[in-house]
């Protein structure tokens, strides 16, 4: 592995959505960036679809047309606007939004775009949308890391985290410690015992993620009423923590799968503990216990 550096302050974003009004949510995206990064923050995280909200894109009495009209380019007017803020700052911001590619307009990815103090560096199209995701949004087909002078930063979308570990897996294989998770989970309120199983299923799998893979994860969720739906939070940054026994534990370093209170959450994290054991090829078998070409043959 490259010298990178090691000590970074990530911040993820418990966020409420303005239902449907991206100018106004834009705006607090630009605002909350503006206050993590007076924090010392080197890295903000927000939400799955951010920018205008999830429920509108699931809302089947909303037409595609005006679906279609609430997306951008990566090079369009919101990830410019965030591009200046995020140069002024010198740090990287990573938000949830509707991509629609230059060339084609009737392909729309729901999408987290990574940009940076140099500007924008590119986006993660989400390769499992959620269900009714399906009726509007393009499937994405490719994972995405940018490179951070603490290594490459990878990013994965809610329920590509938290049902399919392959892909948090690949980007481990490939060198990532920090891995991104803009997500989008429910709460069913007014439901009881609802808060339990929002906790039941959104902190295992984190967790899950840092006990298999030694790396540290930063997840951004909505929460309170965006339209339809209200959402949990619980935005939180979760890592390995210094145990005296070989096995890796799970510390949260910042945030709470607890908190639904809209805000910033910060953490000074130690990159050098995601030791991503299962690619180490420094122990008695001699190689990495991660052996793709095996799997491949599953297949």
């Amino acid at each position: 592995m490259k010298n990178y550096k090691d000590i970074m302050n990530v911040a993820v974003v418990n966020f409420k959505v303005d239902a449907g009004q991206k100018e106004n949510n834009l705006r607090r995206i630009d605002e909350f960036s503006v206050a993590a990064a007076k924090r010392g923050a080197d890295l903000v995280v927000f939400p799955e679809l951010s920018l205008t909200g999830y429920d509108y894109f699931i809302d089947d009495d909303i037409s595609s047309e005006e679906k279609k009209a609430m997306a951008e380019t990566i090079d369009g007017p919101a990830c410019i606007h965030i591009a200046k803020t995020a140069r002024k700052y010198g740090i990287y911001i990573v938000f949830g939004m509707a991509e629609v590619l230059g060339d084609s307009a009737d392909k729309v990815y729901n999408s987290a775009v990574a940009i940076g103090p140099d500007g924008v560096i590119g986006s993660y199209k989400k390769i499992h949308p959620f269900d009714a995701e399906n009726k509007f949004f393009t499937k994405g087909d490719a994972p995405f890391m940018f490179d951070t002078e603490w290594g490459p930063v990878s990013i994965g979308i809610c329920y590509d985290t938290f049902q399919f570990p392959e892909l948090m897996r690949h980007y481990v294989a490939k060198g990532s410690r920090l891995y991104l998770n803009p997500t989008a989970v429910i709460e069913e309120i007014p439901n009881a015992g609802s808060r339990q199983a929002f906790i039941d299923y959104y902190a295992p799998t984190l967790e899950y993620g840092v006990l298999c893979n030694t790396i540290f994860i930063a997840s951004s969720n909505l929460t309170g009423f965006d339209d339809a739906h209200y959402f949990g939070g619980g935005s939180a940054v979760i890592g390995p923590k210094i145990t005296p026994f070989f096995e890796t534990n799970v510390n949260y370093y910042a945030g709470s799968e607890d908190n639904v209170q809209e805000g910033v959450s910060i953490a000074t994290i130690d990159l050098s503990l995601a030791k991503r054991r299962l690619m180490d090829d420094s122990g008695a078998a001699g190689e990495p216990d991660y052996r793709p070409e095996v799997y491949k043959k599953f297949i």
